[in-house]
């Protein structure tokens, strides 16, 4: 387990993404995945307003609740994007939370995060607005995704001025094909402030798993033409090609292996993946207990320069 920040939560190195359930995976198949992912000792399940309009949540709060997990299960959830509540005004992200609060069935929110940030909206309206709801005991700790850097600094200053909750996670995206957003400003910040990392498209819409090839044949799937993608830049054959040698050394899935490369990088404490089904969460899972070597780390690091 890893702690999130300075907060109270200690986490799964993986955090099981809800962003299918309810709409790639039907209930039974979610709590399948869920079943499965909480026997291998996970805990921490990423879900949001948005998602599936809602449903994600409501099928972990039933899950949570049919199999008695509520207390040691960590649950994130999100405000900010969804379509009834979008943006972050004060009463905006009150109205969501209680939402929210209602679909998973639960009296609070482990950690809650702004989705997407809404620059219209002061950070020290927004940060007020979080804080009430921790010192209401409806949120435990908060989070945020999809922000500037000025403006995350801005939030920690404001908190951390006024004794109110701080933001003691950021969810970026990031991976081994998309590292220009978050190494630089972001991660600079993250780690001088002593926040954590949960990393969103850790496996890059499923290009990472290694089932998107040149030759291949199509795949087919939501996310196939944004996965696909990837095989028209210079890097991602590179990548793929990389996480081959390092999968067959270790004889695991190239998912591990581009899940353990991002773990070992500094501030991430969980990347997020999702699986529609059982048999996909085996290869997520295995990276815990994959140790890369320095050499592997760098080669990996090279290829999606």
């Amino acid at each position: 387990m890893a702690r999130i920040g300075n907060s109270e939560l200690d986490v799964h190195p993986l955090s099981l993404g809800g962003n299918v359930f309810g709409w790639t995976a039907d209930e039974e198949h979610s709590f399948a995945v869920l079943d499965a992912y909480a026997a291998a000792g996970g805990n921490f399940v990423d879900s949001a307003d948005r998602y599936a309009d809602g449903q994600s949540e409501t099928i972990i709060g039933r899950w949570l609740d049919s199999r008695g997990r509520r207390d040691d299960f960590v649950v994130a959830t999100k405000v900010g994007a969804g379509t009834k509540f979008p943006g972050l005004k004060p009463d905006t992200i009150r109205a969501a939370a209680e939402a929210s609060l209602r679909r998973l069935g639960a009296d609070r929110i482990d950690l809650y995060y702004t989705h997407v940030d809404d620059p219209e909206v002061p950070v020290e309206e927004i940060i007020t607005a979080l804080d009430g709801l921790v010192k209401a005991g409806k949120v435990r700790a908060i989070g945020a995704s999809n922000i500037s850097p000025e403006r995350l600094a801005a939030s920690l200053d404001f908190s951390e001025r006024e004794g109110l909750a701080r933001y003691e996670i950021l969810q970026p995206h990031y991976s081994l094909v998309e590292r220009a957003e978050y190494e630089g400003p972001l991660l600079d910040l993250v780690a001088a402030r002593g926040l954590s990392a949960a990393p969103y498209f850790a496996l890059a819409a499923g290009f990472l798993t290694g089932k998107y090839r040149p030759d291949a044949e199509a795949v087919v799937s939501v996310r196939a033409s944004r996965a696909a993608a990837y095989l028209e830049q210079e890097r991602g054959p590179k990548v793929l090609a990389a996480l081959d040698e390092v999968a067959a050394a270790h004889g695991v899935e190239p998912a591990s292996v581009a899940l353990a490369w991002l773990a070992a990088q500094p501030t991430v404490v969980a990347p997020i993946a999702s699986a529609r089904t059982v048999e996909q969460l085996p290869a997520l899972l295995a990276f815990v207990d994959l140790k890369l070597t320095g050499e592997e780390i760098a080669a990996l690091t090279a290829a999606s320069a």
